[in-house]
């Protein structure tokens, strides 16, 4: 399976502002010496030195993973502004055919929908799935009058489009990937998907408030977890931050990080970060997690965090 990230932002799309830009310069200028313009190899290995947070950034858009099968079968994880990016500059598939698979529908999570051009493709097809009923309900409201222009409303598009209601905990399988799902805590129920294929588990666990119950070998439920090789986690707040904010339905990157330990995850992902961070404090919390990795000796995890570009094999 192959893995691409569009779109990492929760709650709301978080685009580079001139202030941020113009700082990331600064910093790149006040690290030079002479002998890193000398020559076109010295540009590029002083660049090569850069930290992330300086050569790079993590992105603003708000969540859309690609995941394709080892058949070319593309599954879509939601519908956030990275979508729209991935309609201009991903490989789409031959037979423009696509699995879109929800987890909720706040805004975050909808709002590239209207913007993905393969739908208004007569010879595209889109199955979508969703363990809430009202799945096509909220497609439509979003697309229709006055939020959207009346000739790119949703009754023009609607033909593109299967909708496939899922019951939690049943698997089921596509083109040779097994399939689940699993209700996670956050206001309106957000569902967590595993996806498997050859030996390999991925799960997307986005928009998650992390309970005591959650850490329980003993809930056979949450056997969903185990023995993943890469989990995409809501990993929003800081500690202090997700004592502040009970139940607004976000978790610490601490918390994500026993949470990978408890089930045996291979490599956990923070994912949906919180809009009001820019890259540099982003780059803080990946180095304070895997410090805070060190203070558990069994705790074996891999620390990553989700950037916008990003592909990486499973």
């Amino acid at each position: 399976m192959l893995l691409h990230f569009w779109g990492v932002r929760g709650s709301i799309s978080a685009p580079l502002r001139n202030e941020q830009i113009q700082s990331k310069i600064a910093a790149v200028v006040s690290r030079m010496t002479p002998k890193d313009v000398e020559s076109e190899e010295a540009k590029m290995r002083f660049l090569s030195s850069l930290p992330d947070w300086l050569y790079g950034t993590v992105g603003g858009n708000t969540p859309c993973v690609e995941l394709r099968s080892k058949n070319g079968e593309v599954f879509l994880l939601d519908c956030g502004t990275g979508l729209r990016s991935y309609s201009v500059y991903g490989k789409q598939p031959e037979n423009l055919h696509y699995n879109i698979f929800m987890s909720h529908f706040h805004w975050d999570h909808i709002q590239g929908l209207p913007f993905f051009g393969q739908t208004f493709n007569p010879n595209t097809t889109i199955d979508v799935y969703s363990v809430h009923p009202n799945a096509e309900q909220c497609f439509a409201a979003q697309s229709s009058p006055p939020f959207f222009p009346p000739n790119a409303c949703w009754p023009n598009i609607r033909d593109r489009f299967t909708f496939h209601q899922l019951e939690e905990g049943v698997p089921f399988e596509i083109d040779g990937v097994k399939i689940n799902t699993h209700r996670m805590t956050h206001p309106g129920d957000s569902y967590s998907y595993s996806f498997e294929e050859d030996g390999k588990k991925l799960i997307y666990g986005t928009d998650v408030e992390l309970q005591p119950s959650d850490f329980n070998i003993d809930i056979q439920r949450n056997y969903f977890f185990k023995d993943a090789d890469v989990i995409l986690f809501d990993c929003q707040y800081t500690s202090p931050e997700a004592i502040q904010k009970i139940n607004w339905g976000h978790s610490s990157f601490s918390s994500a990080i026993d949470f990978a330990s408890i089930w045996n995850i291979k490599d956990l992902y923070f994912f949906h970060h919180e809009p009001n961070y820019d890259d540099k404090k982003l780059d803080s919390i990946l180095y304070a997690g895997q410090n805070y990795k060190k203070f558990n000796a069994d705790n074996k995890v891999g620390i990553h965090i989700s950037r916008e570009g990003q592909e990486i094999e499973i």
